[in-house]
């Protein structure tokens, strides 16, 4: 094969996202916008592709990050790589050509967690021989980006995906419409605004944490301002008491964020939005939802447990990724990395909560 690899720039945009959006393993955390979005939080986005001749065969967006520090960097492609993942081959060029620019950024690692179903025992196979290894947990969803999701199959007409859904779930939809509660879509940034505001109301109930409102920002400007992306909100006696962030590329959609108020709980809001952006999908001719993060243990003494159950009443298939693996480069200073990783972003989490206590 005469493969050529090189990293494109801003004329290749359209380009460079026509590929990835229609890839089967493509995926919006490796559309360039993203790594626009990433761009702004402390990263710098390089995105290399592979080509035949004039054709585009395999796509790598990387974001590259300094440790703190040392003059060395980190690079991590968030669900790359973009490319037929039974071309052993062609993934064995791209390995090689990220390893080269590696050793031009001083990067000790590559990470990745690809979009690859865990009983794919072949690929797991392949990816040892390739000199990758499993990465240390990670927070969260047992992830830097969720290892566990829910992903439903939104081929069949929406009858046929209405009347899959689980009864209880069946029920909660129907129970919002008849309660009155209407879904709309988010306009400009005031309607932002207002999302954001129930997403703190949401994070201080359920104490987890969000980005700040400069991140959904940038969100607004590089993917909703650009059809990428899409804020919902609903609302129930002339108030906004939800909403969702749903991503969207090439026949993909995504359900990135959710917020609720602590007030009307009872007329089900967030079941209507989501079939409301199940809807959404289907008008524009999307073949798969993903409803991204549920808990890998499922006892029901989970804390996550409920919104296991919730994303598992619209019938989606439970499926677990083979989770984050790293390709060293400088195994002295990942040893390193390891070790000072944990300490790291303790501290930032200390700041956080010291910073937090001010507030109050």
């Amino acid at each position: 094969m005469s493969w050529t690899a090189r990293l494109i720039g801003e004329d290749e945009r359209n380009r460079f996202n026509e590929f990835v959006a229609w890839a089967p393993k493509g995926h919006i955390l490796q559309s360039y916008e993203w790594g626009e979005i990433k761009g702004l939080t402390g990263w710098e986005p390089l995105r290399l592709v592979v080509e035949d001749g004039e054709k585009i065969v395999a796509a790598l967006s990387i974001l590259k990050r300094r440790i703190p520090g040392i003059n060395r960097t980190i690079f991590y492609a968030p669900r790359g790589p973009v490319a037929d993942p039974t071309n052993y081959e062609l993934m064995d060029f791209l390995w090689g050509e990220t390893q080269k620019l590696a050793k031009e950024h001083g990067a000790i690692m590559l990470k990745i967690d690809p979009d690859i179903p865990v009983q794919n025992e072949e690929f797991l196979r392949y990816f040892k021989r390739a000199g990758f290894r499993p990465a240390k947990a990670g927070e969260g969803f047992e992830g830097t980006q969720p290892r566990f999701v829910f992903r439903l199959d939104i081929t069949p007409s929406l009858d046929e995906l209405f009347a899959n859904l689980h009864q209880k779930t069946r029920y909660n939809i129907r129970l919002a419409q008849k309660k009155g509660v209407t879904i709309r879509v988010a306009t400009n940034k005031d309607d932002l605004k207002v999302f954001y505001q129930v997403l703190i109301e949401t994070a201080e109930r359920d104490k987890f944490l969000i980005r700040s409102y400069d991140y959904f920002s940038t969100i607004w400007d590089h993917l909703v301002e650009n059809g990428l992306a899409r804020i919902f909100l609903a609302e129930y006696e002339g108030k906004v008491i939800a909403g969702t962030l749903a991503l969207i590329f090439g026949d993909k959609v995504w359900y990135l964020y959710g917020a609720s108020s602590n007030k009307y709980r009872n007329v089900m809001p967030n079941y209507l939005l989501q079939w409301t952006m199940i809807t959404w999908a289907k008008e524009n001719n999307c073949t798969l939802y993903d409803f991204r993060g549920v808990p890998g243990h499922l006892s029901e003494d989970n804390p996550l447990y409920g919104l296991y159950r919730f994303k598992k009443g619209f019938n989606g298939e439970y499926t677990e990724f083979i989770g984050e693996y790293d390709l060293v480069f400088d195994p002295l200073m990942y040893g390193l990395w390891n070790f000072a990783e944990p300490i790291y972003y303790k501290g930032i989490r200390t700041l956080i909560d010291i910073k937090k206590k001010l507030r109050r």
